[in-house]
């Protein structure tokens, strides 16, 4: 049996092991569509491959806008290019770093603080969840319109239904939940000292003998910013409208990035598949502890395509493709951003997301 003391002091090896492990065990199930699709390379159309990255420059586009017009709600104005350029180092952060997620909010703040000194943590946290409440309500609209094309292509059967159903019940039930949290200071105060709780346990059990990490009278100090900040956005609820467009922007073109693969390989399937099957997918970064949920977001994406009437003969290779070339696109700009921002802030950035 393994030692807990060596568990503790090689985790980041024994996570970089697991997520090789699992592109072996991925490729290896998948080898045969692999091949195929290799060897059908030259049949794909190479301009729709091209789409992708315009398709992508509209994506940072869109939450470059979302976060710029989030903080301007709350009083302050920030560049569209430096958000442009953080929403890159977020993605390359949450596609590497095996933490759901965790490890781009801690750097938003840091990052934030590093462009102008009249950003708080907890404005930009505030931001960060805003943001997310947003990209779902959006993403419930894109939903039903999904919903709707699949019963006019003829392709919805009960388990469609039942997919569909529990991804917009529980990203419903999350909305609702993100708003009474932070409705009382009472229910934040609760909620953070429990979150805190949990993640201070996580980190002494991979670092042992440190103290906690993250200090309670900190977060409180953070979440009564939070909840005044939230005060005012509630007042001022209707600011939200143009972030919302934005957020519906975002979704959209990650959509249409998917799509715009089948297109190359020269299919024009019902795009009400591709949207249930991004809704399911996405998940996926919350559940796994692979970067980027590698594995589990192409298998899950294959399956709910493959209940929507799109054949898993089609649906790997395009996925696949997806994959590789989004990340291709958008991991490198990213990576460029972070470490220059690293080299000019090295000791806070690197805390922020250890």
């Amino acid at each position: 049996m393994i030692k807990t003391s060596y568990l503790r002091q090689h985790w980041k090896l024994i996570i970089n092991i697991a997520t090789i492990v699992a592109l072996v065990i991925l490729v290896f199930f998948l080898r045969s569509e692999i091949v195929g699709t290799f060897k059908n390379l030259r049949k794909v159309d190479t301009w729709a491959l091209f789409l992708l990255i315009p398709i992508e420059m509209w994506n940072y586009d869109a939450q470059a806008r979302l976060y710029k017009s989030l903080f301007q709600t709350l009083g302050n104005d920030v560049s569209y290019r430096g958000m442009y350029r953080i929403a890159l180092e977020l993605n390359f952060i949450n596609s590497v770093f095996p933490s759901a997620g965790i490890s781009g909010v801690s750097y938003f703040g840091v990052r934030l603080r590093s462009e102008t000194d009249k950003i708080t943590g907890g404005k930009a946290s505030l931001v960060q969840m805003l943001k997310l409440m947003i990209v779902l309500v959006s993403f419930e609209v894109l939903l039903i319109l999904g919903l709707i094309f699949l019963a006019l292509g003829g392709h919805v059967n009960n388990l469609t239904i039942l997919v569909a159903s529990s991804v917009s019940t529980l990203l419903v039930i999350g909305t609702f939940a993100f708003i009474y949290i932070l409705g009382s200071k009472a229910r934040i105060n609760i909620t953070f000292a429990f979150i805190t709780k949990i993640l201070n346990w996580i980190i002494n059990l991979f670092r042992p003998g440190k103290a906690d990490v993250i200090h309670i009278d900190r977060v409180r100090r953070v979440v009564d910013e939070l909840h005044n900040n939230y005060k005012l956005i509630h007042a001022n609820y209707k600011l939200l409208k143009m972030p919302f467009v934005f957020a519906t922007m975002a979704n959209l073109s990650e959509v249409l990035a998917i799509y715009a693969v089948y297109v190359a390989f020269g299919h024009w399937i019902n795009i009400g598949a591709v949207i249930l099957a991004y809704a399911v997918a996405n998940f996926a970064g919350f559940v796994s502890v692979l970067p980027g949920g590698i594995g589990v977001y192409e298998a899950l994406m294959t399956a709910v395509l493959a209940i929507s009437g799109v054949p898993a003969s089609l649906s790997i290779p395009v996925v696949i493709m997806y994959r590789v070339l989004n990340t291709l696109i958008q991991v490198p700009p990213g990576y460029y951003f972070y470490h220059k921002n690293l080299r000019a802030q090295p000791k806070e950035v690197d805390n922020a997301t250890a």
